[in-house]
């Protein structure tokens, strides 16, 4: 299983109580979803956790696992993050897509010219950004994930089109 195939779905942030349990902040829209992708991974794509018993918290989950016996444990490996594959997720419906599937797509330029490839989708806290990383090489830059900077996306060709915001204003009107 390679690396570029796993999805980061969350990470433990240490025990829970004394009898073993262990938190874990999930990255999902539903924290319980956790539990029904099987054996989590590590970065590595070697086994992770396996959990037995689960409850929704705030901000993740809290429950037991097959590999963790007690809270030190539990401790013991707090900040491991957690991974499934990609093909664990359901099917998106037609012209939904998931944000992981954006990374590795060429961004071109309206005049089909190569600007780099999707390094990353990073959100800072406003909206989401595709980070770009150059052909030619140099540093990565970010693009406003919005209609107006990538009006086209063809996923299943392996691009989609990058309109530098400093360019929006250049374009005639569609």
């Amino acid at each position: 299983m390679t690396a570029s195939r796993l999805i980061l779905v969350g990470h433990v942030a240490g025990g829970f109580g004394v009898k073993g349990e262990v938190k874990i902040t999930a990255y999902t829209a539903d924290p319980l979803a956790l539990t029904a992708y099987g054996p989590l991974l590590r970065a590595d794509g070697s086994h992770g956790l396996t959990l037995t018993q689960t409850r929704a918290t705030k901000d993740g989950i809290v429950g037991r696992a097959k590999e963790i016996a007690t809270k030190e444990e539990a401790d013991g490996l707090r900040n491991l993050k957690l991974y499934v594959p990609r093909e664990a997720f359901p099917q998106p419906d037609e012209d939904e897509f998931y944000l992981a599937d954006l990374i590795g797509v060429e961004a071109r330029d309206p005049d089909g010219v190569v600007l780099g490839t999707v390094k990353a989708v990073q959100n800072f806290g406003a909206d989401d950004m595709l980070e770009i990383a150059p052909t030619a090489g140099g540093p990565t830059w970010f693009l406003p994930f919005t209609r107006a900077c990538v009006p086209d996306l063809h996923l299943s060709d392996g691009w989609l089109l990058a309109v530098r915001p400093d360019e929006i204003g250049e374009r005639e009107p569609d």
